[in-house]
C-alpha cells in the first residue's frame, strides 16, 4: 500500500513470477539489475565509498507496485478484481 495505491496487495504478481513463483519471504526491490542466476543467493553490503550525488542521496517515493500478470493480457492487479470481472 502507498499513498497514491490505497489497495492492501501483496507484492507477488497474479499467476507468481515467471520461473519462480510465489514470494512467501521477506523481499528488497532493486533498482537496475543483478548479474547471476535466478535464484542464486546474493549478499548485499554497504558502499566502500560514501554516496554523495544528488540521485544517490535523493528520497525514493514509491507511487504504485505493479502486480499484474506478465502471461497473456494481464490487466488485473488483484484476485478479487478479477473476480469481479467474470
Amino acid at each position: 500500500m502507498t499513498e497514491n495505491d490505497l489497495t492492501e496487495k501483496g507484492i507477488t504478481p497474479l499467476g507468481g513470477f515467471s520461473h519462480y513463483g510465489e514470494v512467501t519471504q521477506d523481499w528488497v526491490m532493486v533498482k537496475g539489475c543483478v548479474m547471476g542466476c535466478r535464484k542464486r543467493l546474493i549478499t548485499m553490503r554497504k558502499s566502500l565509498l560514501p554516496q554523495v550525488s544528488r540521485k544517490a542521496t535523493e528520497k525514493v517515493e514509491l507511487k504504485f507496485i505493479d502486480t499484474a500478470s506478465k502471461f497473456g493480457h494481464g490487466r488485473f492487479q488483484t484476485s478479487e478484481e478479477k473476480a469481479k470481472f467474470y
